[in-house]
């Protein structure tokens, strides 16, 4: 693999997100179960899909030529194997499959056209007009408001504080967070980091504890017995091939507590044009069309045709990558548990005996609002009102009932006495 095609492969694997292998969670998960097949299409199939590229490409105007000619020379009544020409395109058909200087030029394309809309994980909709000049995508609005991220997503996870727990040969390890101080008004120059506190064996498990605040680096727990807890394992990286295997989780719990990140709306969509507009920019040089040879321009369509193709492969490969991502954000999350406070005035009166009898809802009434509904006696339906302690029955009727206190069998015969719960429910 000559300088180019490293330049590229490597530019390609940190696309791919191949330099996350370490990060076990979300979407890098799915990464490495697909890491195997992503390798081999960067290092054997696209390499070999370039160079096919390239030679057919080559020898289609080669070949095409040599046929034009041997026809030519033929009608004329002249033998083709005699001219000079016809041996020069032979000989150019037999090595045009060798032009590494091309292939070479091809490279350098695919990789500058790449790096420029990728940056720090995300790729960047800036369409690039020529150096440190950007050109906005108009379609004939009076008025038009354009930011650089108008047609990605979001994803904030800088707030994402979830206790985190593993297991090792020998011990359960938990990481707990004691205290966090987010950033304000999204300040990205709020720098706040992990800050190890201190560590404690209970019930035969280990107990790390963190708190998030300013600081410059993440402090790293030096009180800790490795080898007891069989936190000493060797976890080696490419980057750190000292790592251990409690360096290899607290990177994981960092890293998901303060990865930022875009995800593209439509990627595939996204670059083919901006592929379209780095070919006729960059590549095809129409001021230069009068000034050279039809062979020449004919080299150079070969050159925009193979540039083209494999793009293409690679632009369908990370967009659907992308587009997985953005299927996982768009996918309405799970709801495991679901439960609903409704007004008293809202909820008819066949009701109210029972609600009145569920000693952890009048619990609940007396802590937040002084409100006392216990009595010996069972309230009547005509009177239930004034077995609450309170000045009139009319300030009562507005209690809150929190239907996390009954059971599933009230809480679905409750629910069906509203024909359109979802419109009701409006905070």
């Amino acid at each position: 693999m000559n300088e180019k095609q490293e330049k590229l492969i490597n530019l390609l694997e940190e696309m791919f997100q191949l330099n996350q292998t370490d990060l076990d969670f979300g979407i890098y998960r799915i990464m490495n179960q697909k890491a195997d097949e992503i390798k081999q299409f960067l290092h054997k199939d696209l390499i070999a899909s370039i160079e096919n590229a390239f030679t057919q490409n080559s020898n289609d105007g080669l070949q095409k030529e040599l046929d034009n000619l041997i026809s030519t020379i033929t009608n004329a009544g002249m033998n083709p194997d005699d001219s000079p020409k016809v041996k020069e395109l032979k000989e150019k058909l037999l090595t045009s499959s060798n032009n590494e200087s091309n292939e070479n030029e091809i490279y350098s394309h695919l990789t500058n056209f790449f790096s420029r809309y990728y940056k720090d994980g995300d790729f960047v909709s800036l369409r690039r007009y020529k150096k440190d000049t950007y050109a906005v995508p108009y379609e004939g609005e009076e008025v038009k408001l354009h930011w650089a991220n108008s047609d990605q997503y979001y994803i904030k996870t800088s707030e994402f504080f979830r206790d985190y727990t593993f297991k090792t040969k020998t011990h359960t390890v938990h990481f707990k967070l004691q205290d966090a101080k987010t950033s304000t008004n999204n300040n990205k120059s709020d720098k706040r980091v992990f800050v190890y506190q201190s560590c404690e064996e209970l019930d035969g498990e280990l107990y790390i504890y963190f708190t998030y605040e300013d600081g410059k680096n993440h402090s790293f727990p030096t009180d800790i017995n490795l080898q007891k807890y069989s936190l000493d394992v060797p976890h080696p990286t490419k980057a750190n091939p000292k790592r251990t295997l409690l360096e290899k989780h607290l990177n994981d719990y960092t890293s998901r507590n303060s990865f930022d990140y875009f995800i593209h709306k439509d990627l595939k969509g996204f670059l083919s044009r901006e592929l379209d507009f780095f070919i006729k920019n960059e590549i095809l040089y129409i001021d230069d069309i009068l000034d050279i040879s039809s062979s020449a321009i004919e080299a150079s369509m070969n050159k925009i045709r193979t540039f083209k193709i494999i793009a293409q492969k690679i632009i369908a490969f990370l967009s659907q990558i992308e587009d997985f991502q953005k299927k996982l954000w768009l996918k309405k999350k799970f709801v495991i548990g679901a439960e609903y406070c409704i007004t008293l005035d809202k909820i008819p009166e066949i009701y109210h005996e029972e609600i009145f009898k569920n000693e952890a809802q009048c619990d609940e009434w007396q802590r937040l609002y002084g409100v006392d509904c216990h009595g010996d006696k069972s309230p009547r339906n005509d009177d239930l009102f004034d077995v609450i302690a309170s000045e009139t029955k009319q300030s009562n009727r507005y209690l809150v009932v929190d239907t996390k206190f009954f059971t599933g069998e009230f809480k679905d015969r409750l629910l069906a006495e509203f024909d359109d719960i979802d419109e009701q429910t409006d905070g």
